[in-house]
């Protein structure tokens, strides 16, 4: 451990906040909470989902850094040296891999934000109904090199920013594009609430309805909350060893969760009072983003305006996820691989553009190539968010709550004894009994095992 002196960090508590937050806030919290809000009950499930969000995932994040920066490692090295001679380090590698995945679907759809960026500068969503609009999505998807070449400058984006190290690239595009996205989240809120017939929005959002809190919907929140925080795939491991000693670990896991659920509350202020107020209901999957709110910004004045910033927006938050998982496994090339960071970089962006291209494919001109029912695409997402995840999370509460020595867990997590920690026995309690019974019966139900 004689080069962690030397080690890259964050120089100070805003910028890991905002590099980790940028890691968590991504696709999901801008399409997917509003959608899955909308499927469980608004209210009642945004109730849930904030619940778990304070049990949960604050408890394995704060775990995942915990295990970061004691070791000062990448998910793998991190394991290796902690838990030396034992199997520990196989849940590194799976991080590594499931980043590796993750990068080549998310960057694929991060890439169709570009598109739309286009389209709206272009003016081409104007004047199109609901039928045209999805012809419109047909058509890029199947067409011969436009989705390409998206992929390929979002990909780039991502290594450029990489290149420039945790510092110097990581820390301070985070610093500028975090705020930069809540100010874009916010002027649609705006422009949402000025709507007439907005307040029906507000009171599916905001007025639970306990009659809609099924075990469906306890199990879809908690599944939310898990995959919306970037959980159990290395990220926040490898950003935790990037924190300096004298931060607050389990301040900074609070700081990041409350502003990932808040991102994701504000996007649901977004789209919901819009929704109702014209007369449309929640769509799921790529409907949402490229078919139903180009319609609706059409509606409204100004609408090509706030249809360019939305997706601006959504190419933002895509950004700061795919920096997050691209460092994954760039942490890994560099530290165990002993490569250079620029040439760790470049291997990791080509290595994944290859099974990205082919996912791009298979959403258009391979589509008919599938296993099980799935096209590449599908078969990527199922495999991590289903299966890598929900296994990664459960066993880094595992190696907290009944592994690694309590005396050291608390020693990082009080920073040797500096700050206080009164909280430390529910933390102990949460990570060895709440969390893993919890991703359990998530990991359980999103396998079919579990069903209601």
């Amino acid at each position: 451990m004689n080069d962690t002196n030397q080690r890259d960090s964050f120089t100070s508590k805003f910028g890991a906040i905002a590099a980790i937050a940028g890691s968590a806030i991504g696709l999901g919290n801008i399409w997917r909470f509003p959608y899955i809000t909308g499927e469980n009950g608004g209210g009642a499930f945004l109730l849930i989902y904030v619940l778990f969000i304070l049990l949960i995932g604050i408890t394995v994040m704060t775990s995942e850094f915990v295990i970061g920066r004691s070791a000062q490692k990448n998910p793998y090295g991190a394991f290796r040296l902690l838990a030396p001679g034992k199997p520990w380090y196989l849940i590194g590698i799976m991080g590594v891999l499931a980043a590796f995945f993750i990068l080549s679907f998310y960057t694929t759809v991060s890439g169709w934000t570009l598109e739309y960026v286009y389209q709206a500068l272009s003016g081409n969503l104007t004047g199109k109904d609901n039928s045209q609009l999805t012809e419109m999505f047909t058509e890029f998807l199947n067409h011969p090199w436009r989705p390409y070449l998206w992929f390929l400058i979002f990909m780039g984006f991502t290594a450029v920013i990489i290149i420039l190290g945790v510092k110097n690239g990581i820390e301070r595009y985070a610093k500028i594009l975090m705020p930069f996205l809540l100010v874009l989240l916010l002027m649609l809120c705006i422009r949402a609430l000025t709507l007439k017939g907005s307040g029906a929005g507000l009171r599916f959002l905001f007025h639970p309805d306990l009659s809609k809190i099924t075990p469906k919907a306890i199990l879809e929140a908690l599944g939310q909350g898990f995959f919306s925080l970037s959980i159990g795939m290395g990220t926040l491991i490898t950003y935790g060893s990037y924190i300096r000693k004298k931060d607050n670990l389990a301040e900074t896991a609070f700081y990041v969760s409350i502003s990932d659920t808040f991102v994701a509350v504000i996007a649901g202020i977004a789209i919901f009072p819009a929704l109702f107020a014209l007369g449309g209901q929640p769509a799921s999957g790529q409907g949402l983003m490229f078919i139903v709110l180009p319609e609706v910004f059409q509606r409204i004045p100004f609408g090509n305006l706030f249809a360019l910033v939305f997706f601006i927006l959504l190419a933002i938050a895509a950004l700061t996820s795919t920096i997050s998982v691209l460092e994954v496994i760039v942490a890994f090339l560099v530290e165990e691989i002993k490569m250079a960071r620029k040439k760790a970089t470049i291997i990791a962006a080509s290595s994944v553009s290859v099974l990205g291209l082919l996912t791009v494919a298979s959403m258009g001109k391979l589509s008919g190539l599938t296993l099980f029912g799935k096209n590449i695409f599908g078969i990527l997402e199922y495999l991590t968010a289903n299966i890598m995840l929900p296994i990664g999370g459960l066993f880094i509460v595992l190696f907290i709550g009944w592994f690694h020595k309590k005396s050291l867990t608390k020693l990082e997590m009080t920073n040797n004894g500096t700050i206080r920690s009164r909280y430390f026995p529910v933390y102990i309690f949460l990570v060895r009994w709440i969390a893993p019974v919890a991703i359990t019966a998530v990991f359980l139900y999103s396998l079919g095992i579990i069903k209601f």
